[in-house]
């Protein structure tokens, strides 16, 4: 795979390595894509009887053009629901999208609503624990929807956590379609998010009442749209617009406003143009090793969501490409950190897109040589697209180039001027096996911690053991069984706020776990996602009371200061929660899930491993394949 000379040579090295190791599997895929690619509309090879199955409930124009299957017909995909404040404004997308895919030429129909989950209510309570499995859920639900071979195109409607690359997963298995994601934006800045934080701390040591966390909690988390710190949640925005699955600009414009309701009507136009003709252009051709390179660097260089380590691997190996988590650290140690969003700074997200955004973002990426430009994008050739922002000219939609300076460089920074020389997320690694850590928020001076270990495997008896006071001390905390073989892979940002305290008390403090933090990793230092994790035999499950446990970020080591031999008759004092055990919110109908599931590195996925096999295909047969229209 060449790259452009301008690219920096680290980025070159690590976009050709993730091209070598996925050669095979790479040509495997694009080969089923270009099989199940057809010139016109799909439906056109289904028998009378199917084709009226399909068409049965339409009316007037729509039904005669799917009757005659001379329309490309486009599948619209909905997370939409109206008790999660991210995705309630979609409720009125399907009616915007049918008008303008019509005015296109094409015909749209809802083909499948997908569930989304929110880890903001479900958070320490036992629904968490199906959180990171609905990701494989919402992928087949999206498979499910797009298969009746109907469909031309697709429109995809998510926004948070698990849903985006879920829907991304499933889209990914029908890469001959061309595909948009439709976004919905953020709510306006509520509360800041430093003062949420602040509440949140005195609650956790008794000095507030349940009344004054609820009131600080509902400034923040205050009407429709996404939650405005910088989590998953927007980290998928970033990262899937960058990779250019959205229409430029789209992801950080408010819900409910003139603007997002003509960009969600262009997403319809413009898939119907990306469906045929010279325009075609399927998500398999979007989705390549650069644009998964480009994705990453998104990520690193706004100090991103820690969820995006198993999520990219997991969308990439989606779309046969194999990414790990030393590609991660090779190209953190060259991307400079850009932008400071809470948690990794007071600002939310809404200042971030006034500052310039995604925009002003890649331009100076693009500048530096730290993105790859020549990409295809949902918005046609080259990134340099991304560098333009939508406005509304006398009604019309427009795009028009943003500031070549950041307006707020306390927010974003131009490349030649970072908050750090580095990304911010590191990969540690040593007798306790590997982990991530996102330093960004962590200040230097608690970037190495060495304590003694206090283990838990639950989150409940850790805050009783804060509470009791047996914590107030240096201390490395381990939660452990916390992985995805043992409980799904939970997230503990409950952890936090007691966290938060200790550390403001002069302690050392940091947190060792199998489980996630995500976005809202904060100042404490935290290696998570710890693989081999405790339920798999790890050398976390083996880790005593007392022991010493040093977390270096910046040598990148993690160990327990015990002798390899002592560690490895250890015998293990605690296990996973049993299967007739792990019932109660629907937790039992995720069993064969918890069974499936790979390891964290590896995208905690349950779809397998990634061979050329799994994509129907025996490796010895395989040339690289490009998609044609």
């Amino acid at each position: 795979m060449s790259t452009a000379p301008n690219v920096h040579p680290i980025i070159a090295e690590v976009t050709e390595r993730v091209a070598a190791r996925s050669a095979e599997t790479r040509a495997a895929y694009l080969e089923r894509v270009a099989a199940a690619h057809e010139e016109g509309p799909v439906r056109r090879g289904l028998d009378c009887s199917n084709l009226a199955h399909g068409f049965a409930a339409m009316e007037g124009v729509d039904k005669a053009a799917l009757r005659a299957s001379r329309a490309p017909g486009v599948a619209i995909v909905s997370s939409y629901n109206d008790m999660l404040s991210a995705h309630q404004p979609m409720q009125e997308y399907p009616a915007l999208l049918k008008g303008s895919v019509r005015q296109a030429g094409g015909v749209a129909q809802f083909a499948g609503g997908v569930p989304a989950m929110c880890d903001g209510v479900t958070q320490g309570r036992p629904g968490m624990e199906l959180s990171l499995f609905s990701r494989e859920v919402i992928a087949m639900s999206t498979a499910i929807a797009l298969s009746h071979d109907m469909f031309d195109a697709a429109l995809l409607l998510g926004v948070c956590d698990k849903i985006v690359p879920g829907l991304l997963i499933g889209a990914l298995s029908f890469g001959h379609l061309p595909t948009i994601l439709v976004p919905a934006g953020p709510m306006n800045s509520g509360l800041p998010n430093k003062e949420k934080a602040r509440v949140r701390q005195l609650y956790a040591e008794g000095k507030a009442t349940r009344e004054d966390l609820l009131d600080a909690e509902a400034a923040s988390y205050h009407s429709a749209g996404t939650c405005t710190f910088y989590g998953t949640a927007n980290s998928n925005q970033m990262v899937v617009e960058v990779m250019g699955l959205h229409l430029p600009g789209a992801s950080f414009v408010q819900p409910n406003s003139p603007l997002r309701r003509v960009l969600t009507e262009e997403a319809g136009r413009r898939v119907v143009k990306l469906s045929r003709g010279e325009e075609y252009t399927p998500v398999s051709r979007v989705i390549d090793e650069k644009a998964v390179v480009n994705g990453v660097i998104a990520l690193l260089a706004t100090g991103g969501s820690t969820n995006h380590t198993m999520h990219l691997v997991a969308i990439a190996a989606a779309a046969g490409i194999q990414l790990t988590w030393d590609d991660f650290s090779d190209l953190s140690s060259v991307i400079p950190l850009l932008a400071r969003v809470y948690p990794n700074g007071s600002a939310d997200i809404n200042h971030f897109h006034a500052a310039g955004g995604i925009q002003f973002l890649v331009g100076t990426l693009l500048d530096a040589g730290l993105l790859h430009e020549d990409v295809q994008t949902v918005a046609g050739p080259g990134l340099h697209r991304y560098r333009q922002e939508p406005i509304l000219s006398e009604g019309e939609l427009v795009w028009r180039d943003v500031p070549t300076r950041s307006l707020d460089e306390d927010v974003l920074r131009p490349a030649w001027r970072p908050f750090a020389a580095d990304g911010g997320l590191r990969m540690v690694a040593g007798n306790l096996g590997r982990a991530v850590i996102k330093v960004s928020a962590v200040a230097p001076e608690h970037r190495i911690v060495q304590a003694p270990a206090r283990v838990f495997t639950d989150q409940k008896s850790f805050k009783d053991a804060f509470e009791a006071g047996e914590l107030d001390r240096d201390v490395v905390v381990v939660i452990r069984q916390q992985g995805p073989q043992a409980n799904g892979m939970p997230e503990l940002h409950g952890l936090t706020p007691a966290l938060g305290v200790l550390m403001d008390r002069g302690h050392q403090v940091a947190l060792l776990t199998d489980g996630r933090m995500s976005g809202a990793s904060g100042k404490i230092p935290a290696a998570i996602q710890v693989t081999p994790e405790a339920a798999a035999g790890g050398p976390i499950a083996r880790i005593a009371d007392g022991d010493v446990v040093r977390l270096d970020a910046k040598a990148g080591t993690l160990d327990v200061l015990v002798g390899d031999e002592e560690l490895a008759r250890r015998e293990l004092v605690d296990s996973p929660p049993s299967e007739a055990s792990w019932t109660g919110t629907g937790r039992e109908l995720f069993a064969a899930l918890r069974r499936a599931v790979g390891p964290a590195d590896q995208g905690a996925s349950v779809f397998g491993p990634l061979t050329p096999e799994h994509f129907g295909a025996p490796a010895h047969t395989l040339t690289p394949v490009e998609v044609t229209q």
